[in-house]
């Protein structure tokens, strides 16, 4: 529940998730803007023109008449300009479906940093219950390593023990009573962790405990190849692949002539001053067309098309590479997840052995028939056993949130 509720808490706080959100708008903002290629364009214009020429002679330098000024002429013009490269040869819609898969790429971009999200929550989550248990396997030890310790102290007394096997005892008991700190340490720095992942400012987290969480004793992953083409990671490669294929497209198409329509204009023009500017007869309109052949470009569109050529094979090999590496990564969880599982019995087995030989050398110990150093061998052993079976858990738990992700993810 509490893993749940964090998971939630994450997808509308992280500062990943937001910043792929605003990366999207800046995708779809492109995208339209490639699409808007297919419209003209369209402004408004307005131009005063000011003609002089000189009265002077350009022979003798003087005016050619004292009472005659030079030519002036003035010419006021505002109206709409239009302009239109005709789609001819596919150009500008190689162009918009390029941006479109770039696009998708931003949406999946987004799967994918979501993805990662969930699984990287749930492993600290999954590790600070863990840490919580090997803490408390811990102090139990150091509680059972002082009712040893009162033992011996009590035998040497009697004439029973040494005052070694006190020494040892108290040192086996201060070296496990020195990896507390550590414990608590890593237990706060997984819960900043896993804060700064949530937004929040460093404080404490809730959480259940280790035992209550259930680790699948299989896991499902379906048809391998179709689980995998749901990665975000093989997707964007996709989508890269197919964006490169469009804009290779766009760089051939530059070798072919372009129609546009330029410079047309319709609106008002006089010579006769603003006074009666917006008569009729003052309308005027004007349109040009052009068709454009490109012939010498400093080998510029050749170089572009061997370059798109090169993005478009690179995209295709990084494809094949990330499907490839994909499939080993889903077969590396599961071998490392069924190996786990069978040492869960062998391990159940171990912690119990030791447990009675623990229990049957304090017997034995206040008996007068064991040892200190058979003691702390059982208890050493003991506690390294149950902190494996804890360890051996955490394993499983974050390999079903590494497949988790290593399969696509997703929210459900």
């Amino acid at each position: 529940m509490y893993l749940q509720w964090y998971i939630e808490e994450a997808l509308n706080n992280n500062f990943d998730m937001l910043i792929a959100t605003e990366r999207i708008k800046q995708a779809e903002a492109v995208l339209g803007m490639a699409r808007a290629a297919y419209f003209p364009d369209i402004a408004l214009s307005a131009q005063v023109t000011q003609d002089r020429l000189s009265n002077v002679s350009p022979t003798t330098g003087l005016p050619k008449d004292k009472n005659v000024l030079g030519y002036h002429k003035e010419n006021y013009s505002l109206g709409i300009v239009a302009s239109w490269e005709m789609d001819i040869w596919g150009k500008m819609n190689r162009q918009s479906k390029a941006k479109y898969a770039q696009m998708l790429n931003s949406y999946v971009g987004r799967n994918l940093v979501q993805t990662s999200l969930i699984s990287n929550i749930a492993n600290i989550y999954y590790s600070l219950l863990a840490l919580d248990e090997q803490l408390k396997v811990t102090n139990n030890m150091i509680l059972l390593m002082g009712e040893n310790l009162m033992t011996t102290e009590a035998l040497k007394e009697a004439g029973m023990a040494t005052g070694a096997a006190v020494e040892q005892t108290k040192a086996a008991l201060f070296n496990i009573q020195a990896s507390i700190p550590d414990l608590e340490s890593n237990i706060r720095q997984l819960e900043n962790a896993l804060c700064t992942i949530l937004g929040r400012k460093p404080q404490k987290i809730e959480r259940a405990t280790i035992e209550q969480q259930n680790a699948p004793y299989e896991l499902a992953y379906g048809v391998p190849a179709q689980m995998l083409a749901r990665r975000p990671d093989v997707q964007q490669a996709e989508l890269s692949f197919r964006s490169a294929f469009e804009l290779t497209h766009v760089a051939r198409a530059s070798f072919y002539p372009s129609l546009t329509l330029s410079s047309g204009m319709i609106g008002f023009s006089t010579t006769n001053g603003l006074k009666n500017f917006f008569k009729p007869e003052n309308i005027f309109a004007s349109i040009a067309g052009g068709l454009t052949q490109p012939l010498f470009a400093r080998k510029q569109l050749i170089t572009q098309l061997k370059v798109a050529k090169a993005d478009h094979q690179i995209a295709l090999l990084t494809f094949e590479k990330t499907v490839l590496e994909a499939s080993q990564e889903v077969s590396d969880i599961i071998f490392t997840y069924t190996s786990s599982l069978r040492k869960n019995e062998s391990r159940d087995e171990q912690v119990k052995a030791l447990t009675k030989a623990v229990d049957y050398t304090q017997v034995l110990l206040k008996a007068g028939e064991a040892n200190y150093l058979e003691v702390l061998t059982a208890q050493q052993g003991l506690l390294d056993a149950q902190i494996n079976r804890v360890n051996d858990k955490l394993q499983q738990l974050q390999a079903a949130s590494d497949l988790y992700r290593a399969l696509g993810g997703g929210t459900e």
